[in-house]
């Protein structure tokens, strides 16, 4: 068997069980197959692929079609332009995520250029592999970040992530729940916390909840049991002159608005929208 009739063979298995962009997922596995970059991928669509490669392609294949995220198959998920370890420990990274990181990043910018002979203190909370503190602290190379998390099987795919992008060293990794583990008061707070009701989590895609850790996704009967928690604990976390960032649910930015608003009544409360026009981060300026 050939590289290109691989990629036509594996990509029709995957269409014919209504897998979205089939072609692109068939590339990604015999990728991970050849340890192949796609450019070498392509460049070599003759080449006889050996059975044992052929093997292990539609072992990738089969997982696939019984629902199995791609990201765990293959053991790794872009995001913020880096590459990351993930399994079934942690809660994979979404594109829509990396509005979270640019909207820090523009307020961490200006904080840093503020501040004199002091670090910027920032709090990743909830980090599962550390995505968005790592993306964070390979921007504010100056900054020094604290990425918590309940789960300690998290924290092992985190560490494994810091050491691979070389921040271990800027890069904190604290056990605990929410805001209760951090040492000292941070000028930046930034979470991607779980935010789906609890009578929405049987309604997700079978990939989601058959597979990605519960802990990191159900947010309580109204979803916003940690928002509201981390908001309410922030008050006692966050410096003069601090900001918060979080992604939210759009259906519930409103809810926000008000629960920020509440426990900050004399701070700015903003809401960011996505690429799809809805509302994905609430930043709350003290």
């Amino acid at each position: 068997m050939t590289v290109d009739q691989a990629l036509r063979r594996a990509a029709e298995t995957l269409a014919s069980h209504n897998i979205d962009e089939a072609p692109l997922e068939a590339e990604v596995f015999l990728m991970h197959v050849l340890n192949f970059s796609r450019v070498q991928l392509y460049s070599q669509l003759k080449r006889q692929i050996s059975p044992e490669q052929a093997r292990r392609l539609f072992d990738l294949v089969t997982r696939r079609v019984q629902g199995e995220p791609t990201a765990y198959i293959v053991g790794h998920k872009e995001f913020f332009g880096h590459d990351f370890q993930v399994d079934r420990r942690v809660l994979i990274p979404r594109p829509e995520t990396e509005l979270l990181v640019e909207k820090a990043l523009v307020c961490g910018r200006d904080r840093l250029s503020s501040l004199e002979n002091m670090p910027l203190i920032t709090a990743d909370i909830g980090t599962g592999c550390a995505a968005i503190a790592i993306s964070l602290a390979l921007e504010l190379t100056g900054a020094k970040i604290y990425a918590t998390d309940i789960s300690l099987e998290a924290l092992e795919v985190a560490k494994v992530n810091c050491e691979k992008h070389g921040v271990a060293g800027q890069v904190h990794l604290l056990w605990g729940d929410m805001l209760d583990p951090l040492p000292e008061p941070v000028h930046l707070i930034v979470a991607n916390l779980p935010y789906v009701k609890d009578v929405e989590i049987e309604q997700l895609p079978p990939e989601i909840r058959g597979f990605e850790p519960r802990i990191a996704l159900a947010g309580g009967a109204d979803g916003l049991d940690k928002v509201r928690r981390l908001l309410a604990e922030a008050k006692g976390k966050l410096r003069s002159g601090g900001a918060i960032f979080m992604e939210i649910d759009p259906r519930q930015s409103q809810d926000v608005v008000e629960l920020a608003k509440i426990c900050f009544p004399t701070s700015e409360v903003h809401l960011e929208k996505d690429l799809s026009d809805l509302d994905r981060v609430a930043t709350v300026e003290t």
